[in-house]
């Protein structure tokens, strides 16, 4: 029997659940609080590494990640649409897909805006200057409003990885060096 591609998988469950929260949003007036909330919940993900355990383990039953979600969304101030799907999610027992919802949810309201979405890879956090300057630099690149998703991994050391559609541009140190080892081997 086959084994299924399992981020193929969270991909579908996570563009599925990102869309249905997105329609309801909009019937609400409120995709853009939502995308907000969103935000705040996966910064608290990015933060905690007992919510990243909780979010990713089989080991919690649906009732205990349904208690601890609906705790953690209501000291963090998430109300309303963004908690009662949260709390769905977890008893359906598919917290290891938020952050892929999180990130479907983004490109679908950037789509439905009129923007495209450009995943950034920076080896440290980038400031609100530094980010409207490569905004800015990538509106000038596509002709279009670019919405950001900044995700930090200090392994690439420097510089960035741009992903816009199916374009990326790197200019990570990590992949400078890796190419400069490459040619010293060739040379040597």
């Amino acid at each position: 029997m086959p084994v299924a591609d399992t981020s193929q998988l969270v991909s579908g469950v996570a563009e599925r659940y990102a869309s249905s929260l997105f329609d309801l949003a909009q019937e609400a007036g409120s995709a853009d609080s939502v995308g907000a909330d969103l935000a705040r919940f996966q910064a608290l993900i990015n933060e905690s590494d007992d919510l990243k355990r909780l979010i990713a383990s089989p080991v919690f039953s649906a009732e205990d990640q349904t208690k601890a979600i609906a705790a953690v969304a209501a000291k963090a101030g998430i109300t309303g649409l963004v908690a009662n799907f949260l709390k769905v999610v977890a008893s359906n027992r598919r917290l290891f897909a938020v952050p892929g919802m999180i990130q479907a949810y983004r490109v679908i309201a950037a789509r439905a805006r009129g923007e495209i979405t450009a995943d950034v890879t920076s080896a440290h956090a980038l400031t609100a200057a530094q980010e409207n300057e490569l905004k800015a630099a990538l509106k000038g690149v596509t002709g279009k409003d670019v919405a950001v998703a900044v995700t930090v991994d200090p392994s690439i050391l420097g510089g960035l990885i741009v992903k816009v559609g199916s374009r990326q541009i790197d200019t990570s140190l990590r992949t400078k060096l890796s190419t400069l080892k490459l040619a010293l081997k060739e040379v040597g």
